[in-house]
């Protein structure tokens, strides 16, 4: 009978032991748990403590504090290369302004000056290509423009039914020129948010611009009375993995003297600084873009 009090006594110190330890680790894995997340979500160099002394939990804990300050070193590269790019685009932009203008300048006066039909139709080309890089190079700086954090866009009650009939009607000789006859759908009741007027146009006008390109032949825009814009039109060139780049910086379907890949960018770029979100999908050989604007 003594030995087995003895026993029991054991068993339960035992018991006892071991539930002490489970509830040290629990305890521990919770502030690990909590500690990660707070070293994520700030900068800091703070390392990550636990209370607990067991061996196994602090080489943990010494692991994962490793893990985020090389994490940390790696976003800090990151961002500087991101900046650095950022000057660098807008500083060859602004590099490439200058020649530009003044090779335009040029061909200006040229095109007055007394020239075979032969040199009069090589101008003509050259005047085309200039003005399509010209064109180029202001997409380029208005987009590193956009990414700067220094962009303040200013919101106003705009009509978006108002201003998608602007944007239809810009585009109406391009999309005449590529046989396409655009169908425009809009609610009853006139849709207001609040807006940035020149980003909001920038928008609808890179998501038309980038249809007329890669269409099959039709365009449909529909503008929900919730405030939702959907824009979709047939795109054999396209396929679920290119769709799933569109949106990427410098991403283009295929190599064109008007493209840079930046149009999506910009446009998706502008809605989420505004409050919105802009996906795309590719369904049934169907390009189809979706934007949701912020509140009312």
């Amino acid at each position: 009978m003594e030995i087995m009090l003895i026993l029991l006594f054991i068993m339960l110190v035992v018991i006892t032991a071991l539930l002490l330890k489970l509830i040290s680790m629990r305890k521990a894995a919770r502030e690990l748990r909590a500690q990660f997340g707070a070293r994520l979500s700030s900068d800091t160099n703070v390392g990550i403590s636990i209370s607990s002394s067991d061996k196994e939990m602090r080489l943990l804990a010494a692991d994962m504090d490793r893990a985020l300050k090389q994490l940390r070193r790696e976003r800090l590269r990151y961002e500087q290369g991101d900046a650095e790019l950022k000057r660098a685009v807008i500083n060859v932009s602004h590099d490439l302004r200058t020649p530009l203008t003044a090779v335009c300048g040029y061909m200006e006066l040229l095109q007055e000056e007394p020239l075979s039909g032969k040199a009069q139709r090589y101008l003509g080309i050259m005047d085309n290509r200039i003005q399509a890089m010209r064109e180029l190079t202001e997409e380029l700086f208005r987009y590193s423009i956009i990414l700067s954090e220094d962009t303040e866009l200013k919101p106003e009650e705009l009509s978006v039914n108002a201003a998608v009939e602007e944007c239809i009607a810009a585009y109406y000789a391009s999309f005449k020129k590529a046989g396409i006859t655009p169908e425009v759908i809009l609610p009853d009741e006139d849709v207001k948010r609040s807006l940035d007027r020149a980003a909001f146009a920038r928008i609808l006008s890179n998501i038309v611009s980038n249809a007329i390109k890669y269409s099959d032949g039709d365009f449909l825009l529909r503008l929900f009375s919730d405030g939702t814009l959907t824009c979709s039109n047939h795109a054999k060139q396209l396929n679920e993995v290119s769709v799933g780049h569109l949106f990427d910086r410098f991403f283009t379907v295929e190599i064109r003297a008007d493209a840079t890949g930046l149009g999506l960018s910009i446009a998706k770029k502008l809605t989420e600084q505004m409050g919105g979100a802009m996906e795309a999908e590719y369904r049934e050989g169907k390009l189809l873009i979706t934007v949701e604007l912020p509140g009312a």
